[in-house]
Parts: structure tokens; C-alpha cells; sequence
């Protein structure tokens, strides 16, 4: 069987600044790139983003950025 990983990248909202709807899409991925917090991303967000993705059993990576 053939199979395909759905990716998105995610956790880029910034404080009261948000960036899309990341739990929805965590319902359709496979994977998900976290912000690492270089271009976008908080702490408070990536921490949260990383608990919703675990908690949905998607594979999570790195989305680093540079300054």
C-alpha cells in the first residue's frame, strides 16, 4: 500500500498575534514543522502546539528560522 504524509508547517502565532488555526489542522496532518521561534513562534505557542499534536499522534519536526 502505498501511502502519502500530509505536512504542515505550524505554531507561528506570536503572542495576541494569531497565525491560522493549528489545532483544526492537526485533525488532517500527518506531520507537522514547529516553529522554532527565529521568525515566529513563542514559546507559550510552540509548547502548546507540540501538546496538540502529541495528543493527536502527529509526528512533529523542527521549523527553524533565521533572523
Amino acid at each position: 500500500m502505498k501511502l502519502i504524509d500530509i505536512n504542515a508547517d505550524l505554531g507561528e502565532s506570536f503572542g495576541p498575534w494569531k497565525m491560522g488555526e493549528d489545532a483544526q489542522i492537526l485533525d488532517i496532518v500527518s506531520s507537522a514543522n514547529i516553529a522554532c521561534g527565529g521568525h515566529a513562534g513563542d514559546p507559550a505557542v510552540m509548547y502548546e502546539t507540540i501538546k496538540i499534536a502529541s495528543d493527536k499522534g502527529v509526528t512533529i519536526g523542527a521549523h527553524p528560522g533565521f533572523v
